[in-house]
């Protein structure tokens, strides 16, 4: 049975996301392993698809892993180690020694892990963005792609994919107002309206690279560790998928 500490331990890497799929690493599976080793001290093992996925992204989960779990009340130790990745040896010990992305990758790391995290949020908020709206043309047979120009935040639903875009532009810093327009570029700058199609040809295809790249991954990760399925949760139905005309 688990204990308070690892409950909320849990709760804590369900804030943790894959950078790349813009899901959370507790939803993934990548979460091996989590148990209080001894009062107050938590210990957590990782675990990714392959051996060979990229070193900047599993440094990022793993100290993004460490960071919520040293946020914790009543953790006065957490230890996040990666296991069975090629540079398994070299994160865990920059982990260790809170070495930073730089100081554990040194001459390897191009940008510092501020920058790194930039790149993805603004590919996350691109398909946040083209979700919410392809769901509103799949919800709405009349609603034409250069009507989406006009959308503004107040204009969404109160659901899951609305609160995970309203997320994503405050990470970027992006007005959250209800009266600010859905479809902007990184800046928050709205397109014109003659642009909306191509622009939202772009992010689907952003989206549909990051949902084919999360299902593939999760397959990897069953394959390699049988019954890893078990700890997965369910991809939620995605309104960009369903029939136009017909709701989500």
């Amino acid at each position: 049975m688990s204990t308070a500490l690892e409950q909320q331990a849990r709760t804590a890497l369900g804030e943790v996301f894959d950078p790349e799929l813009d899901e959370p690493i507790t939803d993934l599976g990548f979460v091996r392993s989590l148990a209080e080793t001894a009062p107050g001290e938590i210990t957590a093992h990782l675990r990714l698809p392959t051996s060979f996925c990229a070193p900047n992204f599993a440094y990022l989960m793993a100290s993004d892993a460490k960071d919520v779990l040293d946020a914790l009340p009543g953790v006065r130790a957490a230890v996040v180690r990666l296991d069975d990745h090629h540079d398994s040896d070299l994160i865990n010990r920059g982990l260790r020694d809170d070495a930073g992305y730089v100081g554990t990758f040194g001459a390897e790391a191009e940008t510092g892990l501020a920058e790194l995290r930039a790149v993805f949020h603004r590919k996350a908020h691109t398909a946040a963005m083209e979700r919410v709206l392809t769901g509103m043309l799949r919800a709405d047979a009349e609603l034409a792609e250069e009507d989406l120009h006009e959308v503004a935040l107040a204009d969404l639903p109160d659901d899951s994919p609305t609160r995970a875009l309203l997320r994503r532009r405050e990470q970027l810093g992006l007005d959250t107002e209800p009266s600010s327009p859905v479809l902007v570029d990184d800046s928050g700058r709205p397109y014109p309206r003659d642009e909306v199609p191509i622009r939202l040809r772009f992010a689907r295809s952003v989206r549909i690279s990051m949902d084919g790249n999360a299902h593939w991954c999760r397959g990897l990760l069953r394959t390699r560790y049988p019954g890893s399925g078990a700890d997965q949760t369910p991809r939620v139905a995605d309104p960009a998928a369903t029939p136009k005309g017909k709701a989500s």
